[in-house]
């Protein structure tokens, strides 16, 4: 059960021992409690086994590197598998960027970083993740259960299914499927996306949302007939494109009345 306190932890994966210092005496000045691991074997043991709301992960790491962290906590059967991580990455490597999240990373923050905005990420992640708390924990008759053709999005165990097949999404993916199945069948910006996965506005030259994109469309497979199920509209954003004979969004019996 999450807490006051677990709502406010973090888990920081780096070796340079004075940017973790600098680093823990913000968050500590900002109302986080920030846990320090310097190696990858130590940082997958204590986001495995401790309480977190977030990871900040860095690439360069001694022993196991950061992508192999990242790729253990994603794969490890744990309620750590679905926390909100943040990579650390080296300003202008792309590669490690757009790498850390095809491999699940929920968002990335070049260094060097200013603490601020390292704040202003962490608390972006920490109200999603809230917000799904909240949903989880809504009675059952306020749950929504999304449904837009073969695709099922519970918002409230923030699970999707495709022809009745669980997947494995990350933080980010869910709730920017969420956002373009919400609007099924007409185009969502990149920033408002943005703003739905990753609690920000999107940065110039920022590819994080079009990497999440193609995780999506790689997990969904292709839609009805073989078509493509999220077209991007060059130069706006994208759009979940409805089939014209099977596609519906409705609410399951048990949502809310509310309009969406």
């Amino acid at each position: 059960m999450e807490t006051a306190e677990t709502a406010s932890r973090v888990l920081l994966i780096d070796d340079d021992e004075e940017l973790t210092e600098l680093v823990t005496e913000y968050l500590r000045r900002e109302g986080f409690k920030a846990d320090v691991a310097h190696d990858g074997e130590t940082g997958t043991r204590r986001a495995l086994t401790d309480d977190y709301a977030a990871i900040v992960l860095d690439v360069m790491l001694p022993g196991i590197g950061g992508f192999e962290v990242l790729r253990r906590i994603r794969a490890a059967d744990a309620p750590a598998s679905h926390l909100p991580i943040l990579m650390l990455t080296a300003r202008g490597d792309e590669v490690d960027r757009v790498l850390g999240l095809e491999l699940g990373a929920d968002d990335y923050l070049p260094k060097p970083f200013s603490s601020r905005e390292l704040v202003a990420r962490l608390r972006a992640i920490s109200r999603r993740a809230q917000s799904a708390e909240v949903a989880r924990r809504a009675p059952e008759q306020m749950r929504s259960v999304l449904h837009v053709g073969d695709v099922e999005l519970n918002n409230a165990t923030r699970e999707v299914r495709v022809h009745n097949k669980k997947l494995e999404l990350t933080a980010a993916e869910f709730d920017l499927l969420e956002a373009l199945l919400r609007a099924a069948g007409e185009i969502v910006t990149r920033d408002a996306i943005s703003k739905a996965a990753l609690g920000r506005s999107l940065s110039a030259y920022d590819r994080s949302i079009d990497v999440h994109i193609s995780n999506l469309r790689r997990k969904l497979g292709p839609g009805e007939g073989g078509t493509e199920r999220i077209k991007a509209v060059r130069g706006v954003g994208y759009l979940y494109a409805r089939s014209e004979t099977n596609s519906k969004q409705s609410e399951s019996a048990s949502q809310s009345t509310q309009a969406l």
